[in-house]
Protein backbone atom coordinates (compact mmCIF):
# COMPACT_ATOMS: atom_id res chain seq x y z
CA UNK A 1 0.00 0.00 0.00
CA UNK A 2 1.38 3.41 -1.00
CA UNK A 3 1.54 5.87 1.89
CA UNK A 4 0.69 9.58 1.71
CA UNK A 5 4.40 10.37 2.08
CA UNK A 6 5.42 8.12 -0.82
CA UNK A 7 2.74 9.54 -3.11
CA UNK A 8 3.38 13.18 -2.23
CA UNK A 9 7.12 12.73 -2.48
CA UNK A 10 6.81 11.29 -5.99
CA UNK A 11 4.20 13.87 -7.05
CA UNK A 12 6.29 16.80 -5.81
CA UNK A 13 9.39 15.49 -7.58
CA UNK A 14 7.54 14.93 -10.85
CA UNK A 15 5.88 18.33 -10.63
CA UNK A 16 9.23 20.11 -10.94
CA UNK A 17 10.48 17.71 -13.57
CA UNK A 18 13.52 16.16 -11.91
CA UNK A 19 14.52 12.52 -11.82
CA UNK A 20 15.28 10.40 -8.78
CA UNK A 21 18.93 10.51 -9.82
CA UNK A 22 18.98 14.33 -9.90
CA UNK A 23 17.22 14.69 -6.56
CA UNK A 24 19.55 12.14 -4.98
CA UNK A 25 22.50 14.12 -6.31
CA UNK A 26 21.21 17.29 -4.66
CA UNK A 27 20.78 15.39 -1.40
CA UNK A 28 24.31 13.95 -1.65
CA UNK A 29 23.06 10.38 -1.48
CA UNK A 30 22.88 7.55 -4.01
CA UNK A 31 19.89 7.08 -6.30
CA UNK A 32 19.37 3.67 -4.71
CA UNK A 33 19.16 5.23 -1.25
CA UNK A 34 16.66 7.84 -2.41
CA UNK A 35 14.52 5.30 -4.28
CA UNK A 36 13.89 3.51 -0.97
CA UNK A 37 12.01 6.61 0.25
CA UNK A 38 9.60 6.43 -2.67
CA UNK A 39 9.12 2.68 -2.36
CA UNK A 40 8.65 2.83 1.40
CA UNK A 41 11.55 0.54 2.30
CA UNK A 42 13.35 3.35 4.15
CA UNK A 43 12.33 6.52 5.94
CA UNK A 44 14.38 9.75 5.85
CA UNK A 45 15.56 11.17 9.17
CA UNK A 46 14.27 14.64 10.16
CA UNK A 47 17.25 16.47 8.65
CA UNK A 48 16.99 14.59 5.36
CA UNK A 49 13.22 15.14 5.28
CA UNK A 50 13.74 18.87 5.73
CA UNK A 51 16.31 18.92 2.91
CA UNK A 52 13.96 17.05 0.58
CA UNK A 53 11.10 19.45 1.30
CA UNK A 54 13.36 22.46 0.71
CA UNK A 55 14.58 21.21 -2.66
CA UNK A 56 11.08 20.28 -3.80
CA UNK A 57 9.65 23.61 -2.63
CA UNK A 58 7.08 22.07 -0.29
CA UNK A 59 6.68 21.86 3.47
CA UNK A 60 7.49 18.87 5.63
CA UNK A 61 3.88 18.94 6.85
CA UNK A 62 2.69 18.61 3.26
CA UNK A 63 4.97 15.66 2.54
CA UNK A 64 4.05 13.65 5.60
CA UNK A 65 0.35 14.51 5.47
CA UNK A 66 0.08 16.20 8.85
CA UNK A 67 -2.50 18.58 7.40
CA UNK A 68 -5.16 16.42 5.74
CA UNK A 69 -6.57 19.44 3.90
CA UNK A 70 -3.24 20.57 2.47
CA UNK A 71 -2.91 20.76 -1.28
CA UNK A 72 0.33 20.85 -3.21
CA UNK A 73 1.89 24.34 -3.32
CA UNK A 74 3.47 23.40 -6.65
CA UNK A 75 1.56 24.86 -9.61
CA UNK A 76 -0.25 22.41 -11.85
CA UNK A 77 1.64 21.74 -15.05
CA UNK A 78 0.21 22.69 -18.42
CA UNK A 79 2.37 20.14 -20.18
CA UNK A 80 5.80 21.70 -19.72
CA UNK A 81 8.62 21.15 -17.24
CA UNK A 82 8.94 23.05 -13.96
CA UNK A 83 12.37 24.42 -13.08
CA UNK A 84 13.40 25.95 -9.74
CA UNK A 85 13.88 29.69 -9.33
CA UNK A 86 16.86 30.32 -7.08
CA UNK A 87 17.07 33.31 -4.80
CA UNK A 88 20.78 33.10 -4.16
CA UNK A 89 23.76 31.38 -5.74
CA UNK A 90 27.08 31.66 -3.94
CA UNK A 91 30.56 30.65 -5.05
CA UNK A 92 31.59 27.10 -4.33
CA UNK A 93 28.06 25.69 -4.31
CA UNK A 94 27.05 23.68 -7.39
CA UNK A 95 23.78 24.94 -8.86
CA UNK A 96 22.20 21.51 -8.47
CA UNK A 97 22.96 21.63 -4.72
CA UNK A 98 21.42 25.06 -4.08
CA UNK A 99 18.39 24.76 -1.80
CA UNK A 100 17.34 28.42 -1.75
CA UNK A 101 14.37 27.82 -4.04
CA UNK A 102 11.97 30.78 -4.01
CA UNK A 103 9.59 29.79 -6.79
CA UNK A 104 9.13 27.65 -9.89
CA UNK A 105 8.75 28.56 -13.56
CA UNK A 106 7.54 26.36 -16.37
CA UNK A 107 9.44 25.90 -19.61
CA UNK A 108 8.45 23.87 -22.64
CA UNK A 109 9.49 20.25 -22.98
CA UNK A 110 11.34 21.20 -26.15
CA UNK A 111 13.38 23.80 -24.27
CA UNK A 112 14.06 21.40 -21.40
CA UNK A 113 15.34 18.81 -23.87
CA UNK A 114 17.92 21.27 -25.24
CA UNK A 115 19.91 21.61 -22.02
CA UNK A 116 19.83 22.37 -18.30
CA UNK A 117 17.86 25.41 -17.16
CA UNK A 118 17.20 27.21 -13.91
CA UNK A 119 15.59 30.47 -12.88
CA UNK A 120 17.28 33.27 -10.94
CA UNK A 121 15.51 36.06 -9.09
CA UNK A 122 17.35 39.29 -9.91
CA UNK A 123 18.46 41.58 -7.10
CA UNK A 124 19.25 45.26 -7.61
CA UNK A 125 18.80 47.71 -10.47
CA UNK A 126 22.06 47.38 -12.41
CA UNK A 127 20.21 46.02 -15.46
CA UNK A 128 17.33 48.52 -15.23
CA UNK A 129 15.30 49.18 -17.38
CA UNK A 130 15.84 45.92 -19.28
CA UNK A 131 15.72 43.66 -16.23
CA UNK A 132 14.21 44.99 -13.02
CA UNK A 133 14.74 44.15 -9.37
CA UNK A 134 12.80 40.96 -8.49
CA UNK A 135 12.40 39.93 -12.13
CA UNK A 136 13.05 36.26 -12.86
CA UNK A 137 15.44 35.33 -15.64
CA UNK A 138 15.55 31.88 -17.19
CA UNK A 139 19.14 30.74 -17.59
CA UNK A 140 20.57 27.98 -19.75
CA UNK A 141 23.40 26.45 -17.78
CA UNK A 142 26.69 26.96 -19.67
CA UNK A 143 30.24 27.72 -18.64
CA UNK A 144 31.06 29.94 -21.63
CA UNK A 145 29.35 32.72 -23.55
CA UNK A 146 29.68 34.88 -26.65
CA UNK A 147 30.41 38.59 -26.56
CA UNK A 148 27.11 40.43 -26.23
CA UNK A 149 25.29 37.69 -24.31
CA UNK A 150 23.52 38.52 -21.05
CA UNK A 151 24.89 36.08 -18.49
CA UNK A 152 24.64 35.06 -14.87
CA UNK A 153 28.12 35.20 -13.41
CA UNK A 154 29.90 34.71 -10.09
CA UNK A 155 32.77 37.04 -9.25
CA UNK A 156 35.19 36.58 -6.35
CA UNK A 157 32.86 34.69 -4.07
CA UNK A 158 29.90 37.06 -4.33
CA UNK A 159 26.41 35.89 -5.16
CA UNK A 160 25.37 35.61 -8.79
CA UNK A 161 24.96 38.80 -10.80
CA UNK A 162 23.40 39.35 -14.21
CA UNK A 163 25.31 41.47 -16.74
CA UNK A 164 26.02 41.74 -20.46
CA UNK A 165 29.43 40.28 -21.25
CA UNK A 166 31.98 41.67 -23.67
CA UNK A 167 34.94 39.45 -24.44
CA UNK A 168 38.30 40.96 -25.31
CA UNK A 169 41.71 39.36 -25.91
CA UNK A 170 42.97 40.88 -22.66
CA UNK A 171 39.96 39.91 -20.54
CA UNK A 172 36.22 40.39 -20.16
CA UNK A 173 33.90 43.26 -19.32
CA UNK A 174 30.63 42.92 -17.43
CA UNK A 175 28.38 45.71 -18.58
CA UNK A 176 25.29 46.94 -16.69
CA UNK A 177 22.32 48.38 -18.56
CA UNK A 178 21.77 51.09 -15.96
CA UNK A 179 24.01 54.09 -16.83
CA UNK A 180 24.55 54.97 -13.17
CA UNK A 181 26.75 51.89 -12.84
CA UNK A 182 30.16 51.46 -14.46
CA UNK A 183 31.27 48.45 -16.47
CA UNK A 184 33.59 46.08 -14.64
CA UNK A 185 36.73 44.84 -16.39
CA UNK A 186 38.55 41.64 -15.44
CA UNK A 187 41.85 40.64 -16.97
CA UNK A 188 42.55 37.08 -18.07
CA UNK A 189 44.50 36.62 -14.83
CA UNK A 190 41.55 37.96 -12.80
CA UNK A 191 39.20 35.50 -14.49
CA UNK A 192 41.35 32.62 -13.26
CA UNK A 193 42.41 33.93 -9.84
CA UNK A 194 39.24 35.56 -8.49
CA UNK A 195 37.67 33.59 -10.25
CA UNK A 196 35.06 34.91 -12.66
CA UNK A 197 32.67 32.05 -13.40
CA UNK A 198 29.93 32.08 -16.02
CA UNK A 199 26.91 30.12 -14.78
CA UNK A 200 24.87 30.40 -17.94
CA UNK A 201 23.16 32.57 -20.55
CA UNK A 202 19.94 34.45 -19.91
CA UNK A 203 17.46 33.21 -22.49
CA UNK A 204 14.17 34.57 -21.19
CA UNK A 205 12.70 37.14 -18.81
CA UNK A 206 9.67 36.45 -16.63
CA UNK A 207 8.05 39.49 -15.01
CA UNK A 208 5.12 39.22 -12.65
CA UNK A 209 2.70 42.12 -12.33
Amino acid sequence: MITIFQQRLKDARNAIGISQKELAKRLFISQQAYAKYETGTATPNPEMLSNIASILGVTVDYLVGRDPNASSPIPQSTGGVWIPVLGEIAAGVPIEAVTDIVDYEEITKEMAASGEYFGLKVKGDSMDPQILDSDVVIIKKESSADSGDVVAVLVNGDSATVKRIKIRPEGIMLIPANPKYEAMFYSCDDVVKLPVMILGKVVELRRKF
